[in-house]
């Protein structure tokens, strides 16, 4: 089933991945195998509630024609994953795809297991099948680092070998990654603390915010730079962050991360839990952006979550990270834009692709409630700003819905709207990701003022099979 067969609902996006109904959070195992694209997430497919977690599971040739596929790895009665197959990776084990991942039994109290299941039919490019191992790889964190947090197994290579990162934190409220040598998947030994908050440089871009950090990812550039991607949790999400740096020999057999400089993953309120796709050329992220609306908004709903489009992260000379929109979304655009230049004056779609370029200071008003509020989207490139004000449109959450003001001299915009998914690249320095639900009185439209000195956008379309 084609993912634009879903619901009409128009907070529901239509473009994304998420299942046809019920629950989704984190994206899992992002993975390329004969040619095609797999990506798995953590799914509830019984009710809009982060429980009974399984993992779903879409295919795709091209990144943005999604088909659905049954779920993948589903809790087993008396096993390690009893009370949830929770986040993790799928990598190539000698030709045979291996999902790597966190089970959780009945008794968790936050330290979960290391298990895997296996491709039935490898040489199908569906993977459809999968078996689960019957026991763990790794059963908990080393007893003498006094782990409370044990989460979210990230499989790399480096050195000619085999290693994977776990999430954790630990009783004094410092956040860790540990790494492990696992060249054998199924004989995994420990091989130290890759990086903590107490380094100085993810003490100064992070804070003491977060005591655990979970679904690590790492990935390295075509310059040779990694990149160390975290999710920051204080006993609840509370943002993501990177780090660059490299990967540096420990001691006997161990590894550690040498820092150079770090940031905010994405400057939005709904976003959380990325995963990376390494590609020879390139590396690929998605990320969860949850609902920002009542539970019970969500129950009458039937659907809560979402994936979002997929971006394409780099590193600048500076080390600073790049991210763009992956340049296959560009398949969904329409034969023909919906308003350009000169144009800066036209009703909105539900979903939409708009690129604004500024050459002073410019509003780009994207919604108009029925007291006259506006969401706008300022670019004040002499200021070095660029700010989100969707202060008419509340949001839950104790974050509230304050303006976002991204400090980059950015001259140009790219916003991705599908349904209630808003996603803003400033340039290629930085990213906002938040949930607007548009109200029956709302009015969408663009109005576009000050010095703009080109608009494009484009109205998706449904793609088509070849």
């Amino acid at each position: 089933m084609s993912l634009t067969a879903q619901s009409t609902d128009p907070s529901a996006p239509r473009f994304r991945v998420r299942p046809p109904a019920n629950w989704i959070n984190d994206p899992n195992g992002p993975f390329r195998w004969r040619d095609r694209y797999h990506l798995f997430y953590q799914h509830n497919p019984a009710a809009p509630v982060h429980s009974n977690v399984h993992w779903g599971h879409v295919s795709s040739h091209d990144l943005v024609h999604w088909e659905h596929h049954p779920i993948a790895l589903t809790p087993i009665p008396g096993g390690p994953d009893e009370a949830g197959c929770w986040s993790g990776c799928v990598v190539d084990d000698d030709g045979v795809p291996t999902a790597v991942y966190t089970g959780v039994d009945r008794h968790h109290t936050g330290l979960g297991s290391i298990c895997l299941a296996r491709a039935l039919v490898p040489e199908d490019e569906t993977l459809t099948d999968w078996k689960p191992r019957p026991t763990p790889v790794v059963t908990g964190p080393p007893a003498d680092l006094d782990v409370v947090m044990f989460r979210d197994p990230f499989v790399f290579r480096s050195g000619g070998r085999r290693w994977a990162l776990v999430g954790a934190g630990h009783a004094d409220g410092t956040p860790s990654v540990l790494v492990y040598d696992c060249d054998d998947l199924t004989d995994w030994r420990f091989a130290g603390v890759l990086l903590d908050g107490n380094d100085p440089v993810a003490a100064d871009v992070f804070g003491d915010r977060a005591v655990g950090w979970e679904c690590p990812q790492l990935f390295e550039t075509a310059g040779g730079d990694w990149v160390l991607v975290v999710s920051l949790w204080d006993g609840d999400p509370c943002g993501t962050g990177y780090l660059t740096g490299h990967l540096e020999p420990y001691g006997e057999g161990e590894l550690r991360f040498e820092t150079r400089t770090g940031g905010r993953l994405d400057h939005g309120r709904d976003f959380y839990a990325p995963a990376v796709l390494q590609e020879p050329e390139r590396a690929l992220m998605w990320g969860w952006s949850w609902e920002a609306r009542e539970q019970s908004e969500v129950d009458r709903a039937g659907w809560a979550g979402v994936l979002t489009a997929p971006r394409v992260v780099d590193v600048h000379a500076d080390g600073t990270l790049r991210v763009v929109p992956a340049p296959e979304l560009e398949l969904l655009r329409a034969a023909e834009p919906f308003v350009s230049a000169p144009s800066r004056l036209a009703p909105l779609p539900d979903s939409y692709d708009l690129t604004v370029t500024a050459s002073g200071r410019t509003t780009v008003s994207l919604l108009r409630s029925a007291s006259g509020a506006e969401l706008t989207v300022v670019l004040d490139p002499d200021a070095g700003t660029v700010t989100l004000d969707r202060g008419d449109w509340p949001r839950t959450g104790p974050d509230g819905s304050a303006p976002i003001v991204v400090r980059e001299a950015a001259a140009e915009v790219r916003i991705l709207v599908d349904g209630s998914l808003f996603e803003l690249f400033v340039g290629d320095r930085a990213t906002v990701t938040e949930r607007v639900y548009r109200r029956p009185d709302d009015v969408p439209e663009l109005v576009v003022t000050g010095a703009a000195a080109a608009v494009i956008g484009w109205e998706p379309v449904p793609p088509t099979h070849d």
